[in-house]
């Protein structure tokens, strides 16, 4: 709850595809891919969506614009039992996409890297939630 206000709800991915407000979805991978691609690729496209400076980041490079307007936070990630890790380190964001029956795919920002992933975790676990309007 200390860390709501900054950063946000941490969301299981059933909870998140529910979290949407009316007029709005989460982003599928290939949104995400086409962003990343918009952005010149995933090895730069992190500093362009994270948001400038330390206040919530742990670390990050000269090079962050947060040029999208997206501003990543790294509010980390929650584990199945409620427990909290990573906070400052990374954000992990959530799409609609299954990579199997357990997973789902999420964008992940890194601290102190330019580098934006796309890869998949237990659905179980927590993450972020940005969307898009329909």
């Amino acid at each position: 709850e200390n860390n709501v206000k900054d950063y946000g709800y941490l969301y299981s991915w059933e909870i998140a595809k529910q979290a949407a407000p009316a007029g709005w979805h989460l982003p599928t991978k290939e949104d995400l891919l086409k962003l990343i691609d918009y952005l010149g690729g995933e090895s730069v496209a992190g500093d362009k969506l994270k948001e400038a400076g330390t206040k919530h980041w742990y670390k990050t490079t000269p090079s962050v614009t947060n040029e999208t307007n997206f501003g990543a936070l790294p509010g980390g990630y929650c584990n199945e039992k409620g427990e909290f890790y990573a906070l400052g380190l990374y954000g992990g964001y959530w799409c609609s996409t299954l990579e199997d029956s357990d997973r789902a795919h999420f964008i992940l920002i890194y601290t102190n890297t330019t580098r934006v992933d796309i890869s998949y975790v237990d659905k179980n676990l927590g993450y972020s939630v940005r969307c898009i309007k329909d």
